[in-house]
């Protein structure tokens, strides 16, 4: 595939990068927990230069993917090939050339940001400088905080920098977003769009869909260990039909047949929802005024109504028949 041209963060962040058509390769994975399958024979491909995201609700087998990946977890089946390499054999070299930012990393509370910072980077061969990562992470005024002082984003934002002190050319980053407020997450998407411009791949595991179109250049949904959806995300929205998502619900004693609201042309797709209906339409300003008029027709009354652009949610919604949140 053809990636964007960028330009590095700094000429010392790409030197002597080893490049590669593919960072990761993935063939009939799977790994199972006593009764409960977490990942059911994956097949997958992440580019060079790339910013994949891994998709799903929890308990979809995300992050045991993942950990399978970063070599924390072996598999039960399958192939793993990272940067040409594998965990069996070349888990050392594997070792000094990615990154990996965990859900949670536990630091000790009592030493600084900067101090946490050079203990990481005395693990690696090679990387950047402890100054250079807390520039990346803009941590600059925290620098000589103790980590116990920091907030949920700055130690999120801490962790990044953690797993950027080695000079990753594979950078690992699983749900970093997760239980942080907007304005935090916000940050994170500018320190990950930093990363991209450096050239570097990353994989990215999110429940978030907003966050995946956002940063991702294509994605893969999972679902109970599976892979039920893979491309661009502007692909996957194309993929339900429409490019708007009307949703209402009615009151009355009239009958509604889904088959009215189908038979509108535009109209691609129809669901109900604990009472909710939801149209997949093409064009709404000629699409809304014929869902008004078959309403009216059946005596109904609408108590809600509105509209949204389509999104990677109301993709999940379309393959699954239930929201990425219900479990």
């Amino acid at each position: 595939m053809d990636l964007p041209v960028t330009q590095p963060l700094t000429e010392s962040l790409l030197a002597s990068r080893q490049t590669s058509a593919l960072t990761l390769l993935l063939r009939g994975l799977r790994k199972a927990f006593g009764d409960v399958v977490a990942v059911a024979g994956i097949d997958l491909d992440v580019a060079s230069g790339e910013c994949f995201g891994l998709l799903g609700p929890n308990g979809a087998g995300k992050t045991t993917t993942i950990e399978i990946c970063e070599g924390l977890t072996p598999p039960d089946a399958g192939t793993v090939q990272i940067l040409g390499l594998d965990w069996q054999h070349n888990a050392t070299a594997l070792r000094q050339r990615i990154g990996i930012q965990l859900q949670e990393t536990q630091f000790p509370d009592k030493l600084s940001v900067e101090e946490t910072l050079r203990l990481f980077r005395s693990f690696f061969r090679r990387g950047i400088a402890a100054d250079e990562a807390i520039r990346i992470a803009q941590l600059d005024e925290k620098r000589n905080a103790r980590v116990g002082t920091l907030s949920g984003g700055q130690k999120q934002r801490l962790a990044m920098a953690a797993a950027l002190v080695g000079d990753p050319e594979l950078l690992f980053l699983d749900e970093p977003t997760t239980g942080l407020d907007p304005q935090a997450r916000r940050h994170l998407w500018d320190l990950v769009d930093e990363l991209k411009k450096s050239g570097r791949t990353v994989i990215l595991t999110t429940h978030y869909m907003d966050e995946a179109e956002r940063l991702c250049d294509r994605v893969a949904i999972m679902d109970h260990g599976r892979i039920i959806a893979l491309g661009t995300p502007q692909q996957l929205i194309a993929s339900i039909g429409g490019d708007h998502i009307v949703e209402f619900a009615v009151s009355g004693h009239g009958a509604l047949d889904p088959q009215r609201f189908t038979a509108i042309a535009g109209v691609q797709s129809h669901r109900v929802d604990a009472g909710l209906h939801q149209l997949s339409v093409i064009n709404l300003h000629s699409t809304v005024p014929q869902i008004f008029a078959a309403i009216g027709a059946l005596g109904l009354e609408l108590t809600e109504f509105r509209t949204h652009s389509a999104t990677l949610e109301d993709v999940f919604v379309a393959l699954t028949g239930r929201n990425l949140r219900d479990e």
